[in-house]
């Protein structure tokens, strides 16, 4: 069995393990959570023991759950469990308020973020100021989970459609797609189908909010949950205390545009990796990075013709793209190149991807917006991407199962704009894999003056607290504690390895 790429999308959680109106209403109206719980409502105890960091901050997570409408159109009715953690501030004293967090995904759990943004060393000013807050989003994790009856072989499968060479491997996806999207409709949790989205994903963070008894929340997202973010402080501008959002989608979150910016991404991200392996010959990919990029087109072209193992050119591509969002898995990935080009197979397999992640990715990233349905605008894109982005481009052009996604969304995506106020701090890697900077761009335009922007001349997915660029770490922590952001947008120079 060949397996295909597969993205998880929260690389700084990864990192930490391993080395203008809202859509059907308008902002803070009935859709908001109202402020009826008594303050701190949560019932705070131990974390299940799978939600904890192994780290000495791990020991401090408590967790809680907390029962929110399924739909918010009816909030007398039926009811859903988020689970909830708490990373108290050892000093009271200097506790501002509560700092809620996201990894990413859609479709990872947060419980344990908090610990494991503590372990990743931001200055004790942060901790000391806030209660950090992690939650499993709706559909994941701990909270109510969602499903699509995937079996072994779609989980290995993964959530990234293969490299499409010809347009007939567009139709031959197609087939997969729909059988997909078919069995999320019809599986045991279909109930929750139409009401696992962003949105309500905000909606739920308001109550966090009320049930911890706070006027305003504080905010810090990465990667999918920079768009989270996005989101919530645009339905809930008055209730939005500091925004932090690292890594950054475009303003349509994860549509069918940011899918295909992927293959820009890898295409930015690329040369450090090349750049690095010239300068390591001893890997044997080139001395130079022009050879080492016409190594990647080698190698995937033989691979595919001939795979080792599990490995075929579109697993490579994955592997390849996954490995950039984190500058200390690039040794790692050029040791994979070098066996893989010796014939040899990997040393260390690929994670396997939890049933439920998948799920409630598929959940969240059809829900949010419609796809087109015609396998012909697929087969278009495809050959559209693999010219303009020939090393991911036949993937993130090819059919998904969000093209043959049930017609049951209850409101259209909200729409990222400029009311209210400016306490939008958005920071970004110039050559960032996962959420290219052209996207990020797009947002920051879409914000107007409620938001400064940082950019870190680096590439990875992430920045803050995982990244090494001082200059934005800095002026990050000066707004998480202060509330002072730069006058204008600022680009932070690159600053050498240490």
């Amino acid at each position: 069995m060949r397996k295909t790429l597969s993205l998880a999308l929260a690389a700084t959680a990864v990192a930490a393990a391993t080395i203008s109106g809202a859509s059907a209403a308008t902002p803070d109206t009935v859709t908001a959570a109202p402020d009826s719980p008594a303050p701190d409502s949560l019932q705070w105890g131990p974390c299940p023991k799978k939600a904890a960091s192994r780290n000495a901050d791990a020991a401090r997570l408590e967790c809680a759950t907390l029962d929110v409408p399924l739909d918010y159109r009816d909030p007398d009715g039926r009811q859903i469990e988020i689970a909830v953690s708490r990373l108290a501030s050892k000093d009271p004293s200097k506790r501002r308020g509560v700092l809620l967090t996201n990894p990413g995904g859609p479709g990872v759990s947060g419980l344990d973020y908090p610990a494991q943004l503590a372990d990743a060393g931001p200055p004790k000013d942060v901790l000391d100021s806030y209660d950090v807050i992690g939650f499993d989003p709706r559909g994941a994790g701990r909270s109510t989970p969602v499903t699509c009856d995937l079996t072994p072989q779609q989980q290995a499968r993964g959530n990234f459609p293969p490299y499409a060479h010809t347009a007939a491997d567009v139709t031959k996806e197609a087939s997969y797609a729909r059988t997909i999207a078919e069995q999320c409709a019809t599986s045991r949790t279909a109930w929750m189908l139409p009401h696992t989205t962003t949105a309500n994903t905000a909606r739920d963070m308001d109550r966090i909010r009320a049930a911890l008894g706070e006027p305003k929340a504080s905010y810090l997202g990465a990667s999918y949950g920079s768009y989270l973010g996005a989101v919530y402080t645009t339905m809930f501008p008055k209730r939005s205390d500091r925004i932090v959002l690292d890594s950054n989608m475009g303003p349509g979150g994860y549509d069918l545009a940011n899918f295909r910016l992927l293959g820009r991404g890898m295409e930015d991200r690329f040369p450090d990796f090349a750049a690095y392996a010239a300068a390591h010959p001893d890997y044997g990919l080139g001395t130079t990075p022009k050879q080492v990029t016409a190594k990647f087109f080698e190698l995937v072209k033989r691979l595919d013709a001939e795979p080792v193992g599990d490995v075929d050119g579109t697993v490579l591509r994955g592997l390849t793209f996954e490995s950039l969002y984190i500058e200390g898995l690039l040794p790692r990935l050029a040791k994979d190149w070098q066996a893989l080009d010796q014939g040899k197979p990997l040393t260390t397999p690929p994670p396997q991807i939890s049933e439920n992640f998948l799920a409630s990715h598929f959940y969240v990233t059809c829900g949010d917006s419609r796809w087109p349905g015609k396998v012909l605008d697929y087969q278009r894109n495809a050959a559209i991407d693999r010219l303009k982005y020939p090393m991911l481009g036949g993937s993130t052009g090819n059919i998904k199962p969000c093209a043959y996604w049930p017609d049951s969304r209850v409101e259209p995506p909200v729409k990222i704009g400029d009311r209210g106020p400016s306490n939008v701090l958005m920071v970004q890697n110039e050559r960032d894999p996962g959420t290219p900077l052209v996207g990020a761009m797009k947002t920051r335009r879409a914000f107007g003056d409620r938001a400064t922007m940082v950019t870190a001349d680096q590439g990875g997915h992430g920045v803050y607290p995982f990244g090494r660029n001082t200059c934005a770490n800095n002026t990050v922590t000066a707004f998480l504690t202060t509330g002072q952001r730069p006058a204008e947008d600022l680009a932070c120079a690159a600053e050498p390895n240490k």
